[in-house]
């Protein structure tokens, strides 16, 4: 399905180096943002208390903030979850306390700061053992999932493609990354979630056009074309597809950004920033790296066998 056709190749790899080079530019502030500020992890990683209250009327979060810090909670955070009247508390790892203890200070905090009566909800208590497995398994769920993309890209392509697809993908993954770390934004189970599926959405627009690659080489036989014309003329032939998926799926992801409260506030901005560089590695990023890696027609299109004459 397509919704135009550009009839014109763009000659997309002859800006090759102009575009990678606005890439690293941009990776290397990511990876400076990553060393020098690092992610502002959030409970689940770091350790802590989360509670959810419902109060009978929309609490004002700004005066519930300014009285947990008053009472010696450090760094509370606190935003709407689900409706209005719905909050969510989560409070750094304090040595020595007990949750039951937390609570009820927090419930006493509450309750004299609102008129509304406060309701607790739930409890959770995320101790630092927990929260160091949790940040381990989160790095390694990621180390499996680039693994398991370079060995697909490399049985289903060749391993020059497997190796510039890969390089694009940490490419979207590292910014996103750099990201929270440059706004302090909270990086948490939903954020790591996120930057999960950018890496299997990203990989899949390289593999279209990996794809159209493999189809344009296999129809060229008889025309002369180079391998930047090659690239041009399989990412021009795919833009129409790009932006009917990209466009439907941010379309979902705006309306989380915009609707889905402070819950899906962070995960929404993830993916978003996902989708946006997801486009930019998969066409300007991982073809032109094939590109000097030294791809070939013969590399993807195992020539004939030629058929022995029976001896008579």
């Amino acid at each position: 399905m397509e919704f135009f056709r550009i009839r014109r190749d763009i000659p997309f790899m002859r800006h090759a180096l102009v575009f990678n080079i606005i890439s690293l530019v941009t990776f290397v502030l990511a990876v400076f943002f990553l060393a020098t500020r690092g992610l502002h992890l959030s409970v689940e990683f770091t350790g802590g208390t989360l509670m959810e209250v419902s109060y009978s009327e929309a609490p004002d979060l700004q005066k519930v903030r300014q009285a947990l810090n008053e009472s010696g909670f450090s760094d509370p955070q606190v935003q709407k979850f689900g409706t209005a009247r719905d909050v969510l508390i989560r409070l750094p790892l304090v040595k020595d306390s007990d949750s039951a203890k937390v609570s009820k200070q927090v419930m006493a905090t509450l309750a004299s700061v609102s008129d509304a009566t406060p309701e607790l909800r739930r409890v959770e208590y995320v101790g630092p053992q927990v929260g160091k497995e949790l940040a381990a398994d989160g790095s390694l769920a990621l180390m499996v999932v680039i693994a398991g993309i370079v060995l697909y890209l490399w049985m289903r392509f060749e391993w020059r493609y497997a190796v510039a697809a890969i390089i694009a993908n940490l490419h979207d993954v590292v910014i996103i990354l750099g990201c929270f770390a440059a706004f302090q934004w909270e990086f948490s189970l939903p954020v790591l979630a996120a930057v999960l599926a950018v890496l299997g959405y990203s990989v899949n627009e390289s593999v279209v056009v990996f794809d159209r690659v493999r189809e344009v080489f296999r129809n060229a036989r008889k025309r002369t074309l180079t391998v930047p014309q090659v690239l041009d003329h399989a990412i021009t032939g795919t833009i129409s597809r790009t932006i009917i998926t990209h466009g439907s799926t941010q379309m979902m992801v705006l309306s989380m950004l915009l609707f889905g409260g402070e819950a899906l506030h962070y995960f929404a901005v993830a993916l978003t920033i996902g989708i946006c560089f997801g486009i930019y590695s998969s066409v300007l990023v991982a073809s032109p790296l094939a590109m000097w890696l030294g791809v070939k027609r013969e590399q993807l299109i195992k020539p004939p066998k030629q058929k022995q004459e029976a001896v008579v």
